[in-house]
């Protein structure tokens, strides 16, 4: 069982990250996107195609804030945290290094044409590829930390929610088990549209920080972190943690409410 389930997780994991960064690598290199709606549909697809293809193998959480929700509201237990979350830290990792071999040529490509050097501050355009920034590199959006950190945990923290409300047997308005894995995308996409125009729209811990890990060991170094103060851990993987869990905690709110309507 945990050899299933540390398989669901790391491929699934890998998939979407793999997916969703090299759509990143196409518009920052090709510009084959048009805006922000295309890459988060890809995204949002991305985590359709990979629930599809692992929930029979693991529950299929493919992100560190949804297993600790999980786990905050008792849906699976504690002990399972490890197995979880290294398979989706190595399936994310994994998948940073595939975008890399296939871009790489492109990638020198590009910072040579627009004479940006790898590893200076410059090189931040070609290092979202991997990791998440705030301010979105080459928007024109005004985002401090706190509100870094607000953005992230808000984001999470509706996707948690939906996962919640869209897996919950109690809720007589959910989707059938063969759907809700599209409606679970789409709201991915949607926090993508709403806020990648700050902080590209981590969401997923793993998904920012394994990519993020490779590109320092690739040459990018200090420019793949989006601050010196730490920016990385409060904005994309405690604010994330922390969005999942409050809507953990309003979880067994909504069961009652829904229960005493019934």
């Amino acid at each position: 069982m945990k050899l299933k389930e540390f398989t669901g997780e790391l491929l699934g994991t890998f998939l979407l990250t793999v997916l969703g960064c090299g759509s990143v690598a196409v518009a920052v290199l090709f510009g084959e996107y048009s805006g922000i709606f295309q890459i988060g549909l890809v995204w949002g697809i991305a985590v359709t195609l990979a629930i599809y293809l692992t929930r029979h193998l693991s529950n299929a959480h493919l992100n560190p804030a949804v297993t600790l929700a999980m786990v905050f509201s008792r849906r699976m237990k504690a002990n399972k945290i490890p197995i979880y979350l290294t398979a989706q830290l190595i399936g994310a990792f994994i998948a940073g290094a595939v975008v890399f071999i296939l871009f790489e040529p492109s990638i020198e490509a590009y910072e040579e044409a627009n004479g940006i050097i790898r590893g200076t501050d410059a090189s931040v355009i070609t290092a979202k590829i991997f990791g998440e920034f705030y301010p979105n590199p080459g928007g024109s959006a005004v985002v401090s930390m706190p509100l870094a950190i607000t953005a992230e945990f808000f984001g999470t923290f509706l996707l948690v929610l939906a996962i919640f409300g869209l897996t919950e047997d109690a809720n007589t308005g959910r989707p059938g088990n063969n759907i809700a894995p599209l409606f679970i995308g789409l709201t991915v996409s949607s926090v993508i549209w709403l806020i990648a125009p700050l902080t590209q729209s981590g969401i997923n811990p793993a998904r920012d920080f394994s990519p993020r890990m490779f590109s320092m060991l690739a040459g990018w170094g200090k420019a793949a972190l989006p601050d010196a103060c730490g920016g990385f851990f409060w904005v994309y993987i405690l604010a994330p943690i922390a969005g999942g869990g409050l809507a953990a905690l309003l979880e067994p709110l909504m069961k009652r409410i829904n229960v005493k309507e019934c």
